[in-house]
């Protein structure tokens, strides 16, 4: 008997998020943003490219290919009774403060009662498969830059000023119709994100209130 044959190859792994896709003209916008606010002088600032951010709803992790049907049925309930809404991408912030930023991100408006109930059923679904609730309260944002690890405090403040003085007025609208279950993986040149499958939101709810 060739034992060789019989060891048993390791389920491919896929690092994976839920997540709601940015409309076009809000991507746009954001690179727009980034254009305005990168500086020589803050080459410490890692800038996330705008044509792949979402809004996170809930980090998986690494998980093994074949529990990507069970995620997504476990999407499909969590969809459930929540119609599609309205968001809006307005505004800045830092984490945890301005004077020593370590993320710099935009705000997300519009209907975030809707927004936070698909969040908590995703959350709820997805622990009945074993994945960990979140603890934090949830901060729908969207990640634009982060501070190197090694930036000086003279470094972070100075950029954190930048931002404090930055007007972003503009506001740029999304249509929530849908969730998907993306892929994250990481490369030197930054993180290529593939869709592994597409939910849509409750229609039918939605025609119930008109």
């Amino acid at each position: 008997m060739d034992l060789g044959a019989q060891v048993s190859r390791s389920p491919e792994q896929i690092r994976s998020f839920i997540a709601i896709e940015l409309s076009e003209e809000a991507k746009k916008g954001l690179a727009r943003l980034r254009k305005e606010l990168e500086r020589d002088e803050h080459r410490f600032v890692k800038w996330v490219d705008p044509r792949g951010i979402h809004l996170t709803l809930k980090f998986l992790g690494n998980i093994a290919s074949k529990r990507v049907t069970e995620i997504t049925e476990a999407m499909k309930k969590a969809a459930q009774g929540i119609p599609p809404f309205h968001l809006e991408i307005s505004g800045l912030g830092t984490f945890p403060n301005l004077k020593q930023p370590r993320v710099f991100w935009v705000g997300v408006g519009g209907e975030l009662d809707k927004l936070s109930a698909l969040q908590q059923n995703i959350d709820l679904a997805l622990a009945a498969l074993g994945f960990t609730k979140e603890e934090r309260p949830f901060v729908p944002h969207l990640t634009l830059a982060r501070a190197r690890e090694g930036a000086s405090p003279p470094e972070r403040k100075s950029f954190g000023e930048l931002v404090g003085a930055t007007i972003f007025e503009d506001k740029y609208p999304v249509e929530v119709e849908s969730i998907r279950l993306m892929r994250s993986q990481l490369t030197p040149a930054g993180a290529i994100y593939t869709c592994l499958s597409v939910v849509g939101l409750d229609r039918q709810e939605g025609l119930k209130k008109i």
